[in-house]
C-alpha cells in the first residue's frame, strides 16, 4: 500500500478558540473553516466537540476524532477499499476519501494526498573538512525569526494493545517497524515514506487510549529552537525538551496543548528503506534521548546568571 503519511488530524474540542490560537502561535497558517496548515498543505482540523459530522469520540474522551492518511494515487485508495472491506465497513465520503475504524477503534481516513511541494531553503551547516554549504556572507540565523512548520510529521498513540495495533498497520496497511521500545511499542513508517516513523504506539491501560502527541517537521534544529522559544515567550508550558532523540535522531521540543495531548516541533529525522534492520531497546531516559537541554530566558554575561 503506497501510503505516504498523515495529511490531517481532526479534533473535536470544547474550546475551539484556545485550540485555534495555539495552532497560530505554534506557526501554522489559518486557511478557513477551522483548518490550519503547514507549508506543504498538511495540517490540523479543529471542530467543536458537538459537531455531528465528526466520528464518535473514543470512550476515553480523546479529542482526536480521526487521522487522515494521504496515499499516492487513486489505485492505492481503491486497493485499500478492497483490503479493508474484507472484514469491516468502509465508508466512501462525498469527497471520495475513505473512512474506517482500525482494530482498536481509532477512526482512520484515506485520501489521495493533498501534499504540495515545499519551496523553501533548508538549514545549512558549515563544518571544517567539508565543502561549504552556507555560502560566504550568508548568515545562519536571524534574530526574531518566526519559522513555519513544513509538514505533518507523525502522531503517537496510547493504546491498550500495542501488538494488535502493530499487526493491523503492518498486515493491513503495509507499514514497517523501524525500531521498538521493549514492552512499550513500535515506531512504524508506511511504504510511501522513508521517515523513521509516522506513527508510534505506546502500551497503556485502556482508560488512557488516545493521542499522546503529534508534531510537524521544521527546517532544522535552529528552527526547532527558535519556534520553541517563540512559543515559550507566549506563555505556553514546555513539556519535554529541547533535545535530540536516539530512535529517529530527530531534534525535539514538546509543549502542553489545549488538545488534551502534547504537541511537538521536530527536525532532521533519520530516513530508512527496506534494508534497515529494526533496533530494540528498553524504555527510559538513556535510550529516549541523546541529550536534553534546559530552556532559560535570554541573558547577557554581564552579571550573575539567572537562577535555575
Amino acid at each position: 500500500m503506497n501510503i505516504i503519511g498523515p495529511d490531517t488530524l481532526v479534533f473535536g474540542v470544547e474550546d475551539t478558540s484556545a485550540c485555534e490560537q495555539f495552532l497560530l502561535d505554534y506557526g501554522l497558517s489559518a486557511v478557513g473553516g477551522g483548518r490550519f496548515e503547514a507549508m506543504d498543505g498538511t495540517g490540523v482540523q479543529v471542530c467543536s466537540a458537538d459537531d455531528q459530522s465528526l466520528p464518535a469520540a473514543l470512550p476515553t474522551g480523546s479529542m482526536l476524532r480521526k487521522t487522515i492518511y494521504g496515499v499516492a494515487d487513486q489505485a492505492t485508495l481503491d486497493a485499500l477499499k478492497v483490503e479493508l472491506g474484507r472484514d469491516r465497513e468502509v465508508t466512501v465520503l462525498d469527497d471520495g476519501s475513505l473512512q474506517v475504524a482500525d482494530d482498536l477503534g481509532f477512526v482512520l481516513g484515506f485520501q489521495v494526498t493533498i501534499r504540495k511541494t515545499i519551496s523553501a531553503s533548508m538549514e545549512k551547516i558549515n563544518a571544517p573538512g567539508t565543502s561549504v554549504q552556507r555560502s560566504i556572507n550568508e548568515i545562519g540565523v536571524v534574530n526574531g525569526a518566526q519559522p513555519k512548520p513544513r509538514s505533518l510529521s507523525h502522531a503517537v498513540y496510547f493504546v491498550p494493545d500495542a501488538e494488535k495495533a502493530e499487526a493491523f498497520f503492518r498486515d493491513r496497511l503495509g507499514f514497517v517497524t523501524t525500531d521498538r521500545f521493549t514492552k512499550v511499542g513500535p515506531f512504524m513508517r508506511p511504504a510511501g515514506s522513508t521517515d523513521h516513523h509516522t506513527v508510534f504506539f505506546i502500551q497503556t491501560p485502556p482508560h488512557m487510549q488516545g493521542c499522546e502527541h503529534f508534531t510537524f517537521h521544521m527546517g532544522g534544529p535552529t528552527e526547532v529552537m527558535q519556534a520553541g522559544s517563540n512559543l515559550e515567550s507566549k506563555g505556553y508550558e514546555s513539556f519535554w525538551g529541547p533535545g535530540r532523540h536516539i530512535f529517529g535522531s530527530n531534534w525535539f521540543w514538546y509543549f502542553k496543548s489545549p488538545f488534551g495531548c502534547n504537541m511537538e516541533y521536530d527536525a532532521d529525522m533519520d530516513l530508512h528503506d527496506d534494508t534497515w534492520q529494526a533496533r530494540e531497546a528498553m524504555p527510559g531516559a538513556d535510550n529516549s534521548q541523546a541529550f536534553l537541554l534546559q530552556y532559560r530566558e535570554k541573558w547577557a554575561p554581564m552579571g550573575p546568571p539567572p537562577k535555575p
